[in-house]
């Protein structure tokens, strides 16, 4: 691959991911200070993620794959999403916010697998390749947050998170543009009895892998921790922002460091300890870090909260990407990309639905203390999902049974 290439493939992962973290962090705070909404409209809005999640393998699998170059549809998609994203922007009420985040999430996540797909293409040996393509795209990420707390000080001035979606529009825009540039990703030709079929797009062809108790209690523990994840994702940073930790956007950079430190040495903990133990401590350390955020501060125990970020890394890599390895190892060739379909739309489609609507039952539950005793409301709104992720740990200790993994990845 030329050095022209890779440049190109790693600019479009960095503008893919800084898009994403630039607004979608803050995401929380800015309807909570900016739009005055409730926890239940809170949930909502999140719950387009997910939305977005289970709609995108159909644009994926049944348009783009198939019809279209995919650098194509990944710029048409980040052209309009850049007009979304200006639409968002002069938002004044979450009524008129609301179907504008629906339709650009809608848009946004098939652009994850779309820009997958154009850099194996052009990849001669995706296996020692891709990570150092992709590492570009968490780069974005940090330096999207580290901006928003460092350079432009949006999460401490009152009323100016709204320019954190004008920052993604602008870089939505770059995006669109330069994946006209991007190197040709045709469709890839197939016969018709290769042509996928529905069930097959959503990941249906692999449902039989259930049959398989172990497979099926990763399965159902899959969608379960993803309900403490997506407290995570819903309340992190207003959870930051109002008990007064400054710059609470840019700290949170560090959990995308730790993540990349922990990608490093999973292997070497998979291979000691075996899946088993490494996805235990992942489910731990999802119980741990909300503990953490409960009983810490912004004062003298604020080392409990920078804590619990750090611990992102552990509780992203130890649980997802030990996964999606058990996935590939139980789903054999045939099944390998139906397999992993049917995790993420169980993860990031129905278990994180499930989560954002719970924190935000969780929310509207306590919202009554908060007009008091805003640590107090905090603080017992992070105890649910560390006790649910405690309770999904020792679920699986007890009816997972251990066994030997074997994947070329690790």
């Amino acid at each position: 691959m030329s050095t022209s290439i890779r440049l190109k493939l790693s600019f479009m992962m960095f503008l893919e991911f800084f898009i994403w973290g630039a607004w979608f962090v803050t995401l929380g705070t800015f309807l909570i200070q900016n739009l005055q909404a409730s926890q239940f409209e809170i949930a909502n809005v999140f719950s387009t993620q997910s939305l977005g999640a289970i709609i995108a393998p159909f644009i994926i699998g049944m348009i783009a794959d198939r019809y279209f170059n995919a650098e194509r549809i990944l710029g048409i998609l980040h052209l309009v999403g850049a007009f979304l994203m200006y639409q968002m922007y002069n938002s004044t009420n979450i009524d008129v916010f609301y179907p504008y985040v629906l339709s650009y999430m809608i848009l946004y996540m098939p652009t994850l697998s779309l820009v997958n797909s154009v850099s194996f293409r052009q990849l001669t040996n995706p296996e020692k390749e891709f990570s150092n393509i992709r590492i570009f795209g968490t780069i974005g990420w940090i330096i999207a947050g580290l901006s928003i707390s460092y350079i432009f000080k949006w999460d401490s001035t009152e009323g100016a998170l709204r320019n954190t979606f004008l920052m993604s529009g602008v870089a939505s825009l770059v995006l669109g543009l330069f994946s006209f540039v991007l190197p040709k990703t045709p469709p890839v030709k197939i016969s018709a009895d290769e042509k996928p079929s529905f069930a097959s797009i959503i990941g249906l062809d692999a449902i039989k892998l259930l049959k398989d108790k172990n497979f099926l209690v990763f399965f159902i523990s899959s969608i379960l921790i993803c309900i403490p994840l997506a407290f995570y994702y819903q309340n992190a940073n207003p959870f930051l922002a109002e008990i007064g930790l400054a710059n609470p956007t840019g700290k949170m950079t560090i959990g995308q460091i730790s993540e990349v430190g922990f990608l490093l040495l999973l292997p070497v903990f998979f291979s000691k300890f075996g899946f088993k133990k490494t996805i235990l401590v992942g489910m731990l350390a999802w119980a741990v870090r909300y503990l953490l955020f409960a009983y810490g501060n912004a004062g003298d125990l604020s080392f409990m909260l920078i804590l619990g970020i750090a611990l992102h890394g552990i509780c992203y890599d130890f649980f997802f990407v030990s996964g999606q390895i058990y996935t590939d190892s139980k789903a054999g060739v045939k099944y390998k990309s139906a397999a992993q379909g049917l995790i993420t739309l169980a993860t990031y489609g129905v278990g994180q639905l499930i989560g954002f609507w719970v924190a935000g039952f969780i929310g509207e539950k306590y919202q009554s203390i908060k007009a008091t005793d805003v640590a107090g409301f905090w603080q017992q709104t992070w105890i649910v999902p560390a006790g649910i992720a405690l309770v999904v740990m020792i679920l699986f200790m007890i009816f997972f049974k251990d066994e030997k993994v074997e994947s070329k990845t690790v």
